[in-house]
């Protein structure tokens, strides 16, 4: 019998957005879990959810001799974790429950139907949890570090925060073998024309962007030494021939001398792949962006967030517009492409800081660029400020829904953003036309300045309208 059944919360084809996009990773997370846990002696298993079923996995939990069962939990998957704890706890299942989001709603998953809530990192503290689980032994739970559970008065208890893993190159890979890995990497090919896998060198981020969680590691980085991150490279290239890689760190080029390592160990064993990764302006120098371009890196994803200086010094990015601008324009020179991630909405956002964004992804012209609206997320400084203010207000029940869906009062609606994309969008079509190459485009320039005309007069009706009702 296993002692820890590890599942998650994502069914890629129970999400429309998602089987446009086709583009899964493995879950790592619990995966490095499993690894862990097996190195210490524990029967787990791993029900992947990515390519089954609700119904396929409640279904499981209906029919196995229930033991313990861990659900990996974020900001987005909460609504189906819910449903997973509800039907573990009515087939007598023990639930653990951790990732990202539950620290920072530990009442609201503990009476969802976890039995613990594990807080920050969780290879040791389950390893610590289990046996106490395995034999009912709850009088001990306040004896673990980074858990948070119900008294039997029913009063949430959190334990004090358990020290975070210091060498991560002592801790096993994640245990890819026990999910169909291959399949992922299937799928990228399928449908992408090559087949992609995942893996991190480092854990956290040491930012303080305001509002970024900081739930599982802190405001840490911990970094893998080069040699073991090749050995894994080199491990996944035998096993899965992918054709190219995504470096799943939050900041990849944080320690420069780290890179020049990594090269070395890169370029000594022909390990290159194609690869993508993320990383911040002001981590990007020129001899930092040619040594990525002659690793490989294909695209370079950069959080640009703002073209407003007065928007990033309120999120405390800690990064210039000018620094965003001249990392484009590198990445543009060593034919890496440019991904650019920004957000509308965010707290004192006016109109000129509106066009000072547009005018931005004009001047850089990245290859893509992903928008959202901002949303405070539970355990930031964004959320806690917008929380006092008494501007947040829950639309649907908390089970129900994500912090995505939160309506902060006094903003503009999604009506405007829509249209702010729109105007985006044409403006950044507009600068790439080069009528001097192709004189038939003039017609489509044409045609493109009246449209732009036309959002931005709509852009502007839309906020004075906005002013007027507020």
């Amino acid at each position: 019998m296993q002692d820890l059944l590890l599942t998650h919360g994502y069914f890629l084809h129970e999400d429309p957005k998602e089987i446009q996009i086709m583009k899964p990773y493995p879950p790592l997370g619990i995966l490095y879990i499993c690894s862990h846990l097996r190195s210490r002696g524990f029967t787990v298993e791993v029900h992947d959810s990515t390519f089954s079923t609700q119904e396929a996995l409640h279904d499981r939990l209906r029919e196995e001799t229930p033991t313990i069962l861990g659900v990996y939990a974020n900001l987005m998957t909460r609504p189906k974790v819910v449903k997973i704890l509800v039907e573990a706890k009515r087939h007598g299942w023990k639930t653990i429950v951790g990732g990202p989001e539950p620290g920072a709603y530990v009442e609201e998953y503990l009476r969802a139907g976890a039995d613990v809530v594990v807080m920050g990192e969780g290879e040791l503290t389950i390893e610590e949890l289990l046996p106490l689980l395995r034999s009912d032994d709850l009088e001990r739970l306040s004896t673990v570090c980074g858990i948070a559970f119900l008294d039997k008065d029913g009063n949430a208890v959190r334990t004090p925060p358990r020290a975070q893993i210091q060498d991560l190159d002592a801790q096993p890979w994640p245990e890819r073998e026990a999910i169909d890995t291959g399949r992922y990497v299937e799928t990228w090919r399928t449908h992408h024309g090559m087949g992609s896998i995942s893996l991190i060198t480092a854990r956290g981020c040491p930012y303080r962007c305001e509002w970024c969680s900081h739930q599982v590691y802190g405001q840490t980085h911990r970094r893998r030494k080069p040699r073991s991150v090749a050995d894994e490279l080199e491990w996944l290239r035998n096993r899965y021939k992918p054709d190219m890689l995504w470096v799943a760190d939050d900041v990849f080029t944080i320690h420069h001398g780290w890179l020049q390592e990594w090269r070395e160990q890169i370029t000594s064993r022909s390990l290159q792949l194609p690869f993508e990764c993320i990383s911040r302006a002001d981590r990007l120098t020129e001899d930092v962006i040619r040594t990525l371009a002659g690793l490989g890196c294909f695209r370079l994803w950069i959080g640009s967030e703002s073209g407003s200086q007065r928007i990033l010094d309120r999120m405390k990015r800690g990064v210039t517009v000018e620094q965003v601008q001249r990392a484009t324009k590198l990445c543009r020179d060593y034919g890496i492409q440019t991904g650019m991630f920004l957000m509308w909405g965010y707290e004192g956002e006016e109109m000129e800081d509106i066009e000072a964004t547009i005018e931005h992804v004009r001047a850089a012209k990245p290859d893509v660029f992903l928008t959202t609206v901002s949303y405070p997320i539970k355990g930031t400084p964004y959320f806690k400020r917008t929380q006092e203010q008494g501007l947040i207000r829950e639309i649907r029940p908390w089970a129900e829904s994500s912090d995505r869906e939160l309506e902060i009062l006094g903003r503009r609606s999604s009506d405007f953003y829509q249209i702010a994309n729109q105007l985006l969008k044409h403006e950044v079509e507009l600068v790439r036309i080069d009528p001097n190459k192709n004189p038939a485009q003039q017609e489509e320039t044409g045609s493109l300045k009246a449209r732009i005309a036309a959002e931005r007069a709509s852009l502007h009706l839309a906020a004075e309208n906005e002013m007027r009702t507020a």
